[in-house]
């Protein structure tokens, strides 16, 4: 059972606010409640956001031929197709009615660094066909990069931290930024409406796998949240989009560190038939950092809930629960 009816308010966290203690209570406060807030005043231009979504559509407007020459790999770089992915499989009746693309951190292959998961060369669209793309998107990875460090130090402050902690080495200084281009279809190409009734969605409820994500969409609704999983029924709430900022959410590894005191919340994407393009940028860290309860989070009344794990471990069983096996794709890139 759910209803999902109404808008949610969000708390707004200007990164130019003189007031760094408004800020810092703003988003604590944010991140008890619900998780989820908007990040204003990034410096990352509007006319630029504009560009990126414009070199987005142009990749899926190409025929699928051409998309699936750069079908994801094992390191999951490069094309995701519908359904590919499923990520309520409990509720849904097939995967997510969306595409994407996964850009991460640039490593060459001859770098013994390659070798790690999520770390490698990206899948890159030809310059013949899309001669601006892969300079756009690298631009990007590094803006959004900057502005997830930006948001990070604020949570720190929140969480009685060291306004740098997540700036060290083994944290964000060496991170596995990922950055995903998402296309949801029109109802009029797919005839998918979303349903949750019926098991039909645009993106299937989730929590978010890392530390934070920046989420910049066009001016389609369709995210919803919920701030009790528990609750029943579950309540859903629609996130309005914000024109030049980004929505913002913790993931599950901040709310493992945070011993839960911080919100990893659901999501999902329900839409009405509109052609909807978002890009979210996933932020974890190092692949040998360790993910364990912050001192500033346990005592003795409230002790660990979360065992410790490593960022790698974590997020390779994860991405391998949620995608398809890439065996089911038996014309490979052909």
């Amino acid at each position: 059972m759910e209803s999902s009816t109404s808008r949610t308010s969000l708390n707004c966290i200007s990164l130019v606010d003189p007031d760094i203690q408004r800020s810092v209570a703003l988003l604590k406060q944010a991140c008890l409640d619900s998780g989820f807030f908007y990040v204003l005043d990034h410096g990352i231009s509007q006319e630029f956001m504009d560009e990126v979504f414009a070199e987005s559509k142009k990749f899926f407007e190409l025929p699928n031929s051409e998309k699936m020459k750069l079908l994801r790999n094992e390191k999951n770089r490069g094309y995701t197709p519908m359904l590919d992915e499923i990520l309520d499989p409990e509720n849904q009746v097939n995967g997510d009615y969306k595409e994407g693309y996964y850009i991460g951190v640039e490593v060459p292959a001859d770098d013994p660094q390659s070798n790690r998961p999520f770390y490698g060369p990206n899948q890159w669209p030809s310059e013949e066909i899309l001669p601006k793309w892969r300079e756009v998107m690298e631009q990007y990875h590094r803006e959004a990069l900057r502005v997830a460090k930006s948001v990070a130090r604020i949570i720190a402050l929140a969480l009685n931290l060291d306004e740098d902690f997540f700036d060290r080495p083994e944290m964000l200084g060496d991170s596995i930024a990922t950055l995903r281009l998402l296309h949801y279809e029109g109802g009029q190409k797919t005839g998918q409406v979303s349903n949750p009734s019926k098991g039909v969605y645009g993106a299937g409820a989730h929590s978010d796998y890392g530390l934070i994500t920046l989420l910049a969409t066009d001016d389609v609704v369709g995210l919803q949240i919920c701030k009790d999983r528990n609750a029943q029924p579950q309540v859903w709430e629609y996130v309005a989009p914000v024109k030049g900022g980004f929505i913002v959410n913790l993931g599950d590894m901040l709310e493992r560190w945070s011993n839960s005191i911080f919100r990893s919340t659901l999501h999902r994407v329900v839409l009405d038939g509109q052609e909807r393009y978002s890009i979210a940028f996933f932020v974890e860290p190092s692949h040998d950092c360790v993910v364990e309860c912050l001192p500033t989070c346990k005592s003795e009344t409230n002790p660990p809930k979360f065992p410790p794990i490593t960022c790698s471990a974590y997020l390779s069983q994860r991405y391998k629960d949620t995608h398809a096996d890439l065996s089911t794709y038996s014309d490979g890139k052909a």
